[in-house]
């Protein structure tokens, strides 16, 4: 049995969640977020305060158990991003390196002979200040994507450490070539 499967997922005041065919729709007091479900999951809604459970056909299945946690896990990750949304930052390190946002595009210079841009997707929110970029989304899926898809543009290298990193995130640096000695 999943343990974190079978934990109800409690909807704070305010809120409201409607199951639909493959998907639950989760609103808040300013938006919605909707949550696939695979084909032998299914939430029941009950109680006051209202609770969602998450259940599956077969519990003793082991790919059914997994994806019975996970479900669970994504719905409950809905209700705690409408409450207060995610966020992650972005830190740029080089010399030159520098960042600005314009609009819904991410401007970089990342070392490349040209500015990149990166249009920021609907659902994320993006400010720049000095180094550092700000990203922010009630949708943890599409945050963790969007960041990951502007750290792919210049990753950091473990020499100088220069490039786009998560600000929490630590490089593990390696040593440079030494000089022979005569």
């Amino acid at each position: 049995m999943s343990r974190i499967g079978k934990k109800p997922i409690i909807l704070p005041s305010g809120f409201d969640a409607t199951v639909d065919a493959g998907k639950v729709v989760v609103k808040g007091p300013k938006a919605s977020l909707t949550v696939p479900l695979p084909p032998h999951a299914s939430v029941v809604i009950d109680g006051e305060p209202k609770a969602l459970t998450v259940t599956v056909q077969d519990p003793e299945n082991v790919t059914q158990r997994a994806i019975w946690g996970l479900t669970r896990q994504l719905i409950a990750n809905a209700v705690i991003g409408l409450q207060t949304p995610f966020q992650k930052q972005l830190e740029f390190i080089g010399v030159g390196y520098r960042v600005a946002v314009e609009g819904k595009t991410v401007a970089m210079d990342v070392g490349y002979s040209h500015r990149v841009m990166f249009p920021v997707p609907e659902g994320v929110t993006a400010t720049a200040e000095k180094q550092i970029l700000t990203l922010v989304s009630s949708d943890k899926y599409l945050l963790g994507e969007t960041a990951a898809q502007i750290r792919r543009f210049r990753p950091p290298e473990p020499y100088k450490g220069k490039g786009i990193k998560y600000v929490d995130e630590v490089i593990r640096r390696k040593a440079g070539k030494t000089a022979k000695t005569a």
